[in-house]
């Protein structure tokens, strides 16, 4: 069983992908939680692939180049299949005519493919465009955590932020909004790099400053207002409502990744633990690849279907929605789980011993079912892991 805060982290993938199938499968205009589901999955990224990999760098065998490789096969074992697979499927029926564009897509450019068209055409695949930036960031991101001076690494976080947030103050000058604005990687870079200060600054210090502290409730119930369904607004207050609900969020968020990662108590904590919750959490990679090719696929079959999934709505959500969990789960049962084990080959830190049977599974804390979160230490012998063969890191799991 996996510790506390693996639950708990596992419990909020649960919460960001039930927003996105909400905003997909029910309402008539949930754009906003679904788009911020999708935030709160970049800033559990950067959080768990920045920790990993500090982790990783302070072993006492640390080899940059060795963690490096471990690190981009581990992701490719993790990322790849499911995703090649997804696409394979679209290019053999040509679902929604989206054959003739995949290779955007294969190269994860999915964002600019739908930036430079200024429209989400074809619309199978435009939840792809997160899963490009994510891949952009995987890419570059562990170049900066394992080679940066580790007293930089914070303030490389907070410039990155900063360049992120002026990006999004410049375009209330460039014109009219267009897809570019929300799907070019700078405009995710704030999320994710706030899930990489989050790692890194807790690898000093538990406690929150005292500003964040005292600013995250004002934040939620500026983002609840600006979230509030409005009439149509003159376009200077548009854009400002717009920048609210993309940057207030970004506090609350990261101190709820942080609380869920230490291990929240009482009944929250309870609730983020709950057992249906946990296992959805875990499949919640699989959920949000899957579901728009659900969609597709049970409205072309709504002749045969008794509830009405043509349209936005209860129907649609639960038809559509169940069938997305059976995919996920079997494919995450019959295939993902298989290809994870294989990352036990790839360690982070070298073994001391050429003895197989005292290799080193991860650099960080192993734990068991959390796809991606570890402990406290770097390193864990084989004599304590032998009991924990299935364990994964919690970065593997996104």
């Amino acid at each position: 069983m996996s510790n506390t805060r693996d639950r708990q982290l596992d419990g909020l993938r649960a919460i960001a992908v039930t927003m996105v199938l909400y905003a997909h499968f029910f309402a008539e205009d949930g754009a906003f939680w679904g788009h911020l589901g999708v935030r709160l999955f970049f800033v559990l990224s950067g959080f768990l692939i920045t920790r990993l990999l500090l982790d990783a760098r302070s072993a006492e065998r640390y080899e940059p180049s060795t963690a490096l490789k471990s690190f981009y096969i581990r992701r490719a074992l993790r990322i790849f299949p499911p995703y090649f697979a997804m696409l394979g499927f679209i290019w053999v029926v040509n679902l929604e005519g989206a054959r003739g564009n995949l290779a955007w897509h294969a190269l994860y450019l999915s964002n600019f493919w739908y930036a430079i068209q200024n429209e989400w055409s074809p619309w199978v695949l435009c939840h792809t465009w997160s899963l490009s930036i994510e891949e952009q960031f995987y890419v570059l991101w562990p170049l900066v955590i394992l080679l940066a001076p580790r007293q930089l690494i914070e303030r490389i976080c907070i410039a990155v932020i900063a360049c992120s947030l002026a990006y999004r103050l410049c375009w209330p000058v460039t014109g009219a909004p267009t897809l570019m604005r929300d799907l070019l990687p700078t405009a995710s870079m704030d999320a994710l790099a706030s899930g990489a200060l989050l790692a890194a600054y807790r690898a000093r210090s538990a406690a929150w400053p005292r500003w964040m502290r005292l600013s995250w409730m004002p934040s939620v119930a500026a983002v609840v207002i600006l979230a509030w369904p409005r009439p149509a607004m003159m376009p200077a207050l548009d854009w400002a409502a717009w920048i609210g609900t993309e940057v207030l969020p970004l506090l609350p968020l990261t101190m709820l990744v942080g609380c869920c990662s230490a291990g929240i108590g009482g009944y929250f904590g309870r609730a983020a633990e709950f057992t249906p919750l946990t296992a959805l959490g875990r499949i919640s990679y699989g959920v949000y690849l899957f579901h728009p090719i659900v969609l597709s696929l049970v409205v072309k079959a709504q002749a045969w279907i008794p509830v009405n999934v043509s349209e936005q709505g209860s129907g649609r959500f639960v038809v559509a929605g169940a069938a997305t969990l059976m995919l996920a789960s079997l494919s995450w049962s019959l295939f993902e789980t298989r290809l994870n084990q294989l990352k036990r080959h790839f360690p982070y830190v070298a073994p001391a011993d050429p003895n197989p049977a005292a290799s080193f599974v991860h650099a960080g804390n192993p734990v068991e079912w959390s796809g991606d979160r570890r402990d406290s230490r770097s390193v864990m012998p084989a004599s304590k892991s032998a009991h924990r063969g299935n364990a994964f890191q919690t970065s593997d799991l996104q």
